[in-house]
């Protein structure tokens, strides 16, 4: 098992696949998931002799369920250590949903500026910020998130099993097949977090701001996101994010789901290895 200590004595767990001289490759996962969900994505990028890394998120995974700095400053400091403890260089940073902004955050303050990062991909990521405030009036109103945060304290494993089998990956959708093991699988990693830090994770998905992030990105970035993305609405993230960032690429994907990484695999491995090799 390989971990990190942060220098606030947090266990961070990674996942380090591939030739150490090849170009690395790093995951950022989303909420309230695991390193796991990257499994398609790894396994391809693995097998076209790249270096990929994943860790879990402070309370997320197999990382320590501690009690505090839950907050993307922390998340994004805790794969600094990561980052350091490797020595990564020239690395592709790839981040989905909550793992957007982590990726944002970590490339805008620690990457960038230590000559770390070569491209940034955001996937059905969060930024500039979800939450509706005077600034981004547009944006999903706070008791959206206050009804999260009511059902992950009420009954966490049905709040997630009805999340995984429902918006998430569009098994709600008319004519949509529902895959148990892809819901399975995804209950699985959500309840092997602490509830604690996923309760906390609501506030920072949502109400951080990464615009002043997005403005101080320059290295080449690939937005991509689903048309019918439930979770991470695109009129309030991916184009805005596109237009703060100053080398960017926007794809939208007509009729995909904010899980496309799992249930469309095929499709996104193929975009992500054109903008990485171009």
């Amino acid at each position: 098992m390989n971990y990190v200590t942060t220098t606030d004595g947090v266990e961070i767990f990674y996942k380090d696949w591939g030739p150490k001289d090849a170009q690395p490759i790093v995951f950022h996962h989303g909420w309230p998931l695991s390193a796991d969900d990257w499994d398609a994505q790894m396994l391809f990028f693995l097998g076209k002799g790249y270096r990929v890394i994943a860790h879990d998120r402070r309370g997320h995974g197999r990382s320590s369920q501690v009690g505090d700095g839950h907050d993307m400053d922390h998340y994004a400091a805790d794969f600094a250590a990561v980052a350091n403890h490797l020595d990564l260089r020239n690395a592709i940073h790839i981040g989905h949903s909550t793992g957007g902004g982590e990726a944002t955050h970590y490339v805008a303050r620690h990457g960038q500026p230590d000559g770390r990062v070569a491209k940034l991909v955001l996937i059905g990521a969060v930024p500039p910020i979800m939450v509706k405030t005077k600034a981004n009036p547009a944006g999903l109103p706070l008791e959206v998130f206050d009804g999260l945060r009511a059902q992950l304290a009420a009954n966490r494993a049905q709040f997630y099993h009805d999340l995984a089998s429902g918006p998430f990956y569009g098994f709600n959708r008319e004519g949509t097949k529902t895959v148990d093991t892809i819901v399975r699988n995804w209950w699985r990693q959500s309840m092997m977090g602490g509830a604690n830090a996923q309760y906390l994770g609501i506030k920072a998905f949502s109400e951080t701001d990464f615009t002043e992030d997005l403005k101080t990105i320059t290295v080449p970035t690939f937005v991509m996101h689903g048309e019918d993305d439930q979770i991470v609405p695109i009129a309030d993230s991916a184009p805005l994010s596109a237009k703060l960032l100053k080398n960017s690429t926007l794809k939208v994907y007509p009729g995909l789901p904010h899980g496309m990484c799992t249930t469309h695999a095929e499709i996104v491995n193929a975009d992500l290895l054109a903008f990485i090799e171009r």
